[in-house]
């Protein structure tokens, strides 16, 4: 079976956790690229994070803490290039202590690993009860410096702890009702610009194409993960669109994180990812309709 199919099977045993405690708070990473063409998405980031925190806050979720791995940048260790900076003086902090930390961010180096950030942020210390999440960002595929690094165990240990991905990459997305361009997707779930500056969203929405192996390497990811995928090339043309799109993915997050569990015990897991095997026929019409949407 392809990996993709077996693990999205999984994620979609995830999805159906009524039964577990949702969290009260959340632990969100940024992983960042620090190549040379990101200073545009590193200026986005804090403010983002910032309208995140409050729509967190408004759902009744506090304490939320917020890190940052930096990736690609020519002062990290090689040969994986992965840092992390320091956020309030330790891994996590409020925004305004992550906004300071991201002002480190460099746009130096060209080698970019983002399997090797996920695998260096699962190390971090997180809060039993809070959500975990990750936000991936970068405009390349992955460059591989650790082939030990695989996709199947890299989305193991998303599974594991119940760490969900959202990855914003060079890859586009489609409305499947009207074959319209989305912002982005969680799950089946489609967000469209609005051309006010808003958005609204559709239902089976599907992936495209995208740079390299964005689409191999990042969207199955995130999406294997419960997570979601957006279209990083909207939200660099600035413009109404761009401004959609931030509006889109702060509002897809809170609605991801509020329905979110904790990290889920091993045999709960397994549990889960068993039951997920019975969702194989609409993981494969799932690829049949991405690979149509590329054609």
């Amino acid at each position: 079976m392809h990996k993709t199919a077996l693990a999205l099977a999984a994620a979609a045993a995830l999805v159906s956790t009524g039964a577990l405690a949702q969290a009260t708070a959340a632990d969100v990473v940024v992983l960042m690229d620090e190549s040379g063409s990101m200073a545009g998405e590193q200026a986005w980031i804090p403010n983002t994070i910032n309208l995140l925190n409050i729509g967190l806050l408004g759902a009744g979720l506090t304490d939320n803490r917020y890190g940052l791995v930096g990736f690609s940048a020519s002062a990290a260790s090689a040969p994986s290039r992965v840092r992390s900076f320091p956020v309030g003086g330790g891994q996590f902090g409020t925004p305004a202590e992550f906004a300071a930390a991201a002002a480190g961010l460099q746009v130096t180096g060209g080698t970019e690993d983002g399997y090797a950030a996920i695998a260096h942020a699962n190390t971090y210390a997180f809060n039993a009860a809070s959500a975990r999440n990750f936000i991936l960002v970068t405009d390349e595929d992955r460059d591989n410096t650790n082939v030990a690094l695989t996709f199947d165990n890299i989305l193991a240990g998303l599974l594991s702890s119940n760490t969900l991905l959202n990855a914003v990459v060079n890859a586009s997305f489609r409305c499947s009702s009207d074959n319209s361009v989305a912002l982005g997707i969680i799950g089946t779930t489609g967000y469209k610009a609005n051309g006010t500056g808003g958005f609204t969203t559709c239902a089976n929405a599907t992936f495209g194409a995208g740079a390299g192996n964005t689409v191999d390497d990042y969207v199955d990811l995130a999406l294997a993960s419960g997570g979601g995928a957006w279209d990083l090339s909207i939200l660099r043309a600035g413009g109404i669109n761009a401004e959609s799109f931030t509006k889109a993915f702060v509002a897809g997050k809170i609605d991801e994180i509020i329905t979110q569990v904790p990290g889920i015990p091993e045999p709960e897991t397994y549990a889960l990812m068993l039951a997920g095997l019975g969702a194989v026929g609409w993981v494969a019409r799932r690829r049949k309709a991405g690979a149509s949407a590329k054609a």
